[in-house]
């Protein structure tokens, strides 16, 4: 299976992965003590929903549509999105417009904040950097963020939230590099906040795969997921993951309100479900520096 940002942009994982994004950065933003974000496989920042390469958003008409044509949400995290799509499509003039999380990220840091988004491709790096053109505390970089993760832990400001959302066109060797991933900036930043998007499509693979998570890291993760066909039926992609490692204060509560409105929503066959759970808990689990 083959995921990629533009092909799929607005779609029911990519609203999941959005709404808790911005969960994220909010709950960073509750201190006035200043965070570095970080985004190892970016995309091109903002998607055109009616052009070609988006399919003429066919995806996202089940996804992002559904929800802003929804009644007015009640979990904040779902106004904030709803809110932060409009803001776009109103600052360039256009509806058919979608953000993605570098733009989402960078329209919501702070004087105190900064962030650098990476992305691999040329002309996906390009698209990036123009999405991002206008915006003097986010950096676009062109090239392997993997790679860089090590130039900027630890961060002068002590904290991180960090991103990673790969292809997953190799899937095995993907989730083998996230994971590896994961421990590298884990070593140089032991609160680091980062969120691993993983696809759902074959059930017993994921939970091996989650296995392996569990044996390599040592902090609190939590696994959000939510799912619109079941988890091993032959959609594709049946649903969308999050780790959460080092999640910040009263993620799990309000995480369990806004994935129980979202899939409501979104879900309208009823084969769908949504879970939070802690793959890793402490006895006394450690609160990320957020």
């Amino acid at each position: 299976m083959k995921y990629r940002h533009r092909f799929h942009a607005g779609n029911f994982a990519d609203v999941h992965k959005h709404v808790a994004v911005l969960s994220l950065l909010g709950a960073m933003q509750r201190k006035d003590k200043g965070f570095l974000y970080l985004e190892t496989h970016a995309g091109a920042g903002s998607y055109d929903l009616a052009g070609p390469d988006t399919h003429r958003g066919a995806e996202a008409r089940h996804g992002v549509g559904v929800v802003l044509a929804a009644p007015e949400p009640l979990s904040t995290e779902l106004k904030d999105y709803r809110d932060m799509v409009g803001a776009m499509r109103r600052a360039f003039n256009n509806a058919h417009l979608y953000p993605g999380s570098p733009w989402l990220a960078a329209q919501r840091l702070r004087r105190q904040d900064r962030g650098i988004c990476w992305e691999l491709l040329p002309g996906e790096c390009r698209s990036l950097e123009r999405s991002l053109s206008g915006f003097r505390r986010m950096r676009a970089e062109c090239g392997d963020g993997y790679g860089q993760l090590g130039s900027c832990l630890p961060p002068r400001e002590r904290r991180c939230l960090l991103l990673i959302d790969p292809p997953y066109e190799s899937p095995a060797a993907d989730k083998q590099a996230a994971i590896d991933a994961v421990r590298a900036a884990l070593h140089r930043l032991a609160n680091a906040v980062i969120a691993l998007w993983y696809p759902i499509k074959d059930e017993r693979t994921r939970k091996a795969w989650l296995a392996r998570v569990e044996s390599a890291v040592c902090v609190p993760t939590l696994d959000l997921t939510l799912w619109v066909y079941p988890r091993d039926s032959r959609a594709g992609l049946n649903g969308s993951g999050l780790l959460i490692f080092n999640p910040p204060y009263q993620a799990e509560q309000r995480a369990t309100l806004w994935q129980a409105e979202l899939l409501n929503i979104l879900d309208r066959s009823d084969q769908g479900g949504q879970a939070t759970r802690w793959l890793i808990q402490d006895k006394e689990p450690k609160r990320a520096d957020a």
